[in-house]
């Protein structure tokens, strides 16, 4: 059951806050929170029930841990207990198979069921561990800790939340009562979201898909199909998983609950530091505070604590030798970034964002390409060696382009392969692009900013959602 599904809008998101309330307000107590877990859990069994007791267990395993973190000298051993299962019941689920091939290639796959989430549910429970034992203090109840975890706004996706920044909020007594100001907010956060996913992520998957799928069968991308595929899938994968976090936050807000911030205006970033504190924001703290700083951060060793980081960062998006190559990239960017700030001066404002977002941007294709090979392809037909290919309407319109582009009748990987298809994508890429590097964000809009986007777009969401051909899932459910 997906955010932007049919079935969640008009039956589980009314029934669920509907029953959540009046659980509240008729019977009060622990009843609200009751409602709120057994909801959790239908929504995740929506999708495999015979995965949810994996979910289950977890929770109740990790919760046992919890409560003998802080009893003298065996917090430690506990806590490496707890967050080494963890890591096990991760690697077995997602990384069997890439681990297996590289120890045996020639070996058959192993056939193992992902787990919906099990990323982001199990970098959760560390932190619950790891902050427990930090803070030595005994574990919340039980069902604040359960309906933290399984919480459905952030169980399948994310933002990667913190204990203390929701169990807090869980606990509050009058959690369950409606606060108008929140479930109004919480609405149009949602629906903005909806149409980031609906309206534009899923038009430029349409854009970035084909040429990524035609690099993937061996076909030689032209500079043009190789730019506007991976410009496509740039704005796809912002407005994919910034419109899902939107719908996060949106949700929880309508529960009287508040995320953090995930992402602001990242494709704005000054340089690649900068990136990583606007984009997917809670995940970079989660690296910073759990991983790179335990590894000794800045204080020794930083290149290779960062590159590990970053590494490890790229294998948790994907058990992929791409992921890997895209969190090295990143890595490397972040070292050479450290190392020319501490002998120059800052480059002038303009300069660096463009300087950060191509270099953000080439990191994509290898975060998108299905191998290593398709990657190299792509990024040869961006550096040009495939050629350069303009259709003839465009050549004659602008006969300069005779110089550096031959014309053809059509580029066949450029969207549905007609002559049109040149003008309408790069129409449909500048709008994109102009949104996310000009106009303010939505949690930097004000009430009447968010009225007119809400306006605008939603005829175009309610399209989609009723008569789109088919639901296509989130980009980050994959990992």
């Amino acid at each position: 059951m997906m955010f932007h599904s049919i079935a969640f809008i008009l039956g589980f998101m009314p029934v669920c806050i509907g029953g959540f309330f009046a659980a509240g307000g008729l019977a009060g107590g622990a009843w609200p929170l009751r409602w709120l877990i057994a909801a959790n859990l239908v929504f995740y069994a929506w999708w495999d029930p015979a995965q949810t007791p994996i979910l289950i267990a977890s929770v109740a395993g990790n919760y046992a841990i919890g409560c003998k973190l802080g009893r003298g000298g065996a917090t430690r051993r506990w806590l490496m207990a707890g967050v080494l299962a963890n890591l096990l019941l991760l690697g077995w689920f997602k990384y069997a198979n890439f681990f297996l091939h590289i120890v045996l290639p020639d070996a058959g796959a192993v056939t193992v069921a992902l787990p919906l989430g099990i990323s982001f549910f199990t970098f959760q429970q560390i932190m619950f561990l790891v902050d427990s034992a930090r803070a030595g203090t005994p574990p919340p109840a039980f069902g604040h800790y359960a309906a933290f975890v399984t919480f459905f706004p952030h169980l399948i996706a994310g933002p990667i939340v913190r204990p203390g920044e929701i169990i807090p909020q869980l606990s509050v007594p009058g959690l369950a009562r409606p606060n108008s100001a929140n479930l109004t907010e919480g609405l149009h956060i949602f629906l903005l979201g909806l149409a980031k996913k609906l309206v534009l992520a899923d038009m430029f998957a349409g854009f970035a898909d084909v040429g990524f799928n035609a690099a993937s069968h061996g076909a030689a991308l032209s500079f043009f199909e190789a730019w506007y595929a991976t410009l496509s899938f740039g704005l796809q994968i912002y407005f994919d998983f910034s419109g899902y976090s939107d719908m996060a936050t949106g949700l929880a807000r309508m529960l009287n609950v508040r995320f953090p911030l995930n992402f602001d205006s990242p494709y704005r970033a000054r340089d690649i530091a900068d990136f990583w504190r606007r984009w997917h924001i809670t995940l970079g703290a989660f690296l910073r505070d759990y991983l790179y700083i335990p590894l000794g951060g800045n204080r020794r060793h930083e290149a290779a604590n960062l590159m590990a980081t970053m590494l490890l960062a790229g294998l948790w998006h994907g058990a992929a030798w791409t992921f890997v190559a895209w969190g090295a990239l990143h890595g490397l960017y972040l070292l050479v970034h450290r190392h020319y700030r501490r002998l120059f001066p800052p480059l002038p404002r303009f300069a660096g964002q463009a300087l950060t977002l191509f270099a953000v941007t080439v990191a994509w294709v290898p975060f998108r390409a299905g191998s290593l090979h398709d990657t190299l392809g792509v990024l040869g037909g961006m550096a040009g060696f495939n050629g350069i290919a303009v259709p003839r309407m465009i050549a004659a319109a602008v006969p300069a382009l005779a110089f550096v582009a031959h014309p053809v009748a059509v580029l066949p990987f450029l969207g549905d392969g007609r002559t049109l298809s040149f003008p309408e994508i790069s129409a449909c890429l500048l709008l994109g692009w102009l949104i996310v590097l000009a106009l303010p964000n939505i949690y930097r809009t004000g009430q009447t900013g968010r009225h007119w986007a809400l306006t605008a777009s939603f005829a175009l969401s309610m399209q989609a959602l009723f008569f789109a051909p088919h639901v296509a899932p989130f980009l980050y459910f994959q990992f």
